[in-house]
């Protein structure tokens, strides 16, 4: 998963916006799209191929993004069942677009991920599909790989199927929006047991071993004409909506590995020493962590909305590197195939209007529930995909710390010399006058160099700003 989110909320100043164009020139990165794969997309949007699919615009759908998304992926109804509940999750059919071979497929394959930045992104496809044909747009029908997962009344898992259909979204919906009308009591039931399923699969989640990081993201906000960094702590809503791509992710896993032929995300347990580390910088941080409780459980204890509390967060984000994608074929799982986060099989099915292998994954299950072969084009393809996505996941790895450190850079180019209050959150082993410095505000977490001074892990620190200049020198620290 990423470490450090980021994005725009407010305008920025014109300086800004410049550098962040000539951070993807720098990065050899595509401007656009080329004149073949426009033709192809233009062609796919007007005649996708819908023959196979059912018709199931009767559900109302719905989605929920951040306000500014129209790249949508999917789209939810919830039910009450007599002894459970019913969740209809809608992802988008890529593959009723994209042709196998074809110029879409190849540019896509070359792209891998859609990248972002804090003023916009550099798209997996062409924005003619993937905000528009292909996209789970409000008021239109669209193709979808429509799963059907009942859960019993504790939210665990009785029975999953997906099955091509065409859906219609009645509304796109806002995290902000979604908390407040369920706390509020004005959401219709369908929205409500968001709320309700969310918790249960959270406690699925606690029964698992499993752990979900609420990290808070950074935000370029607007401030008197000009910007600056802020922290915003991920609403209950969203983690309730994560749970839904989890639990179809971990349905798509096991059908897989049920015909044992897929590809799953897979991410090895922390080694201890970088447990023992974490148990430091906690110790150090004054986060209650007694020997006998589990690091999940901690983490579930932790307010994002606390500047140690964040600050630890951020560090704990060193325990999911490692994260891969695995093949396997003639029913022999990988090893590991757990994903240790998540604490089963899992796999990426639920975004593949923004990532390459999410469109093979959703192949591979359609087919399992079909009780057919895989499509020839997907076996084809299957060995390749984890080279792929690495060399795509670390581009993407790239984008996310070089526009950290861009706006980061920018937002304190007049402030060399000021002294700050922080925390370090990180010390490197063999250099440990050299490491990471939390600080809340501005919302920035940066190198430091001690000199020779050793850094306190976890501890507070007064830090004076030494360098920051947008497309030459990263931000850097001094203690004060």
């Amino acid at each position: 998963m990423p470490r450090r989110h980021l994005r725009m909320t407010g305008p920025a100043d014109t300086p800004l916006r410049a550098s962040l164009c000539e951070l993807r020139t720098e990065l050899g990165l595509p401007d656009d799209f080329p004149a073949e794969v426009l033709a192809e997309a233009a062609q796919a949007a007007k005649n996708p191929a819908v023959s196979a699919h059912e018709d199931a615009t009767d559900l109302p759908f719905l989605t929920i993004d951040p306000p500014t998304s129209t790249d949508l992926d999917q789209a939810m109804h919830l039910e009450r069942r007599r002894h459970g509940y019913r969740v209809h999750y809608a992802i988008a059919d890529v593959a009723a677009f994209v042709r196998p071979g074809g110029a879409l497929d190849t540019e896509a394959h070359r792209r891998v991920t859609t990248l972002y930045f804090p003023d916009g992104k550099v798209p997996l496809h062409p924005t003619l599909l993937s905000e528009g044909a292909a996209s789970l747009l409000p008021g239109q029908t669209r193709p979808a790989a429509l799963w059907r997962i009942d859960l019993d009344a504790e939210g665990g898992v009785v029975a999953t199927s997906v099955r091509r259909a065409l859906v219609r979204s009645r509304a796109k919906l806002d995290y902000a929006g979604v908390q407040r009308q369920i706390d509020t009591g004005t959401a219709e039931e369908s929205l409500a047991l968001l709320r309700d399923i969310g918790r249960l699969r959270e406690e699925q989640e606690v029964v698992r071993g499993g752990i979900s990081l609420n990290v808070p993201e950074q935000e370029i906000v607007a401030h008197d004409g000009t910007y600056g960094l802020e922290f915003r702590a991920p609403l209950p809503a969203d983690g309730w909506n994560a749970q839904l791509s989890l639990l179809t992710g971990m349905a798509a896993a096991h059908l897989m590995a049920e015909t044992g032929t897929g590809i799953l995300r897979t991410l090895p347990v922390a080694p201890d020493g970088a447990v023992a580390r974490l148990r430091r910088s906690a110790d150090a941080l004054r986060i209650d962590w007694p020997h006998h409780v589990p690091y999940a459980q901690v983490v579930r204890s932790l307010d994002p909305r606390r500047a140690d509390h964040a600050a630890f967060l951020q560090e704990c984000t060193t325990l999911l590197r490692g994260a891969g994608y695995t093949v396997f074929d003639h029913g022999e799982l990988p090893t590991p195939a757990v994903h240790a986060a998540v604490a089963d099989l899992y796999t990426h099915c639920t975004a593949p209007l923004r990532r390459l292998v999410d469109r093979y994954a959703a192949e591979l299950c359609l087919a399992a529930v079909a009780e057919h072969d895989p499509p020839e084009w997907v076996l084809a393809a299957l060995p390749g995909l984890p080279k792929e996505m690495a060399d795509g996941t670390r581009r993407a790895n790239t984008v996310e710390r070089e526009c950290v450190d861009l706006v980061e850079a920018a937002l304190l180019k007049d402030r060399i010399g000021e002294i700050f209050d922080a925390y370090v959150v990180d010390v490197a082993d063999q250099e440990p006058t050299t490491g990471t410095v939390h600080i809340d505000d501005p919302a920035v977490v940066a190198r430091i160099d001690g000199g020779d001074t050793k850094l306190p892990l976890g501890e507070r620190l007064r830090v004076r700003l030494t360098q920051a200049a947008p497309g030459s020198s990263k931000v850097l620290f001094a203690p004060a």
